[in-house]
């Protein structure tokens, strides 16, 4: 191979599957995005903390596309979704989003939450889409919930199989958003442990979230956001142990009271 063929493959290889150059983003006169700059490698989990407002949640929903920026450019594989001429619908089948709302259907069942996407969207016949479910199910120890409805799980199991509908679609990235926010206490863990999992496996992450204890054991990489910016970004040892700026130091002096560290 020629030394310019090994560099394109080196820079192939090399290529986030998610960067965001210079976004911006404002709601009316409020800018909540301010000249973004975030790359998330392969394999790789980024965790986005900040008090609440501070921009965490839009930065997803920018990823997404379910808000559009008011500047710069969100590169997914390589590609500007950002471009008006891109199918969002199509940008948004290879990436999973989980929110703190569980989103389910509450007049389907478990299995048809999750079977759902890949049957309408993605054409998968409904055996296989089924199987692929139950496998899912199995995997988050809710197999004996396939012919529940929502309403019958408690918030910690309606959040999995929020997770493993996003699953079913085999997404390029997953996105999760405050996911435990809406959780009593004793339930967190469990949620928390299906990402733990999940990061085991090598699923790239961009992850929102107050717990502390779960970015440390989770992050490759943790951004602390005030203000729409990021302020401090780095190692979860160097962000969340030993910050650098006084912003930060003072947030996690308050999550600290919290409890929450």
């Amino acid at each position: 191979m020629t030394a310019d063929g090994q560099e394109l493959v080196e820079g192939i290889a090399a290529q986030p599957v998610l960067e965001l150059r210079g976004v911006r983003k404002s709601f009316g006169d409020e800018v909540v995005l301010r000249d973004v700059d975030l790359v998330v490698p392969e394999h790789t989990v980024t965790v986005l903390i900040g008090a609440s407002g501070s921009g965490k949640s839009t930065l997803l929903r920018c990823v997404n596309q379910l808000e559009q920026v008011d500047d710069g450019v969100v590169l997914f594989d390589g590609v500007d979704i950002t471009d008006p001429r891109i199918d969002h619908d199509d940008v948004r089948q290879r990436m999973g989003i989980v929110f703190q709302a569980f989103n389910l259907f509450p007049h389907m069942t478990v299995l048809d939450n999750i079977t759902l996407a890949p049957r309408k969207v993605h054409k998968v016949p409904r055996a296989e889409a089924e199987k692929r479910g139950l496998e899912l199910l199995e995997r988050f120890s809710l197999a004996d919930k396939a012919t529940q409805y929502p309403d019958r799980l408690s918030g910690g199991q309606q959040q999995r199989v929020a997770i493993a509908r996003s699953l079913a679609v085999a997404p390029r990235l997953m996105l999760f958003d405050e996911v435990t926010s809406a959780l009593d206490p004793v339930l967190v863990n469990e949620v928390l442990s299906a990402v733990r999992d999940l990061r085991g496996e090598g699923m790239t992450m961009v992850i929102a979230t107050h717990e502390m204890g779960f970015a440390t054991q989770v992050a490759d990489e943790v951004c602390f956001l005030a203000g729409g910016v990021i302020v401090e970004r780095g190692t979860p040892d160097k962000v969340i142990h030993d910050p650098a700026d006084p912003r930060t130091r003072e947030f996690l002096r308050r999550v600290h009271e919290a409890g929450r560290l």
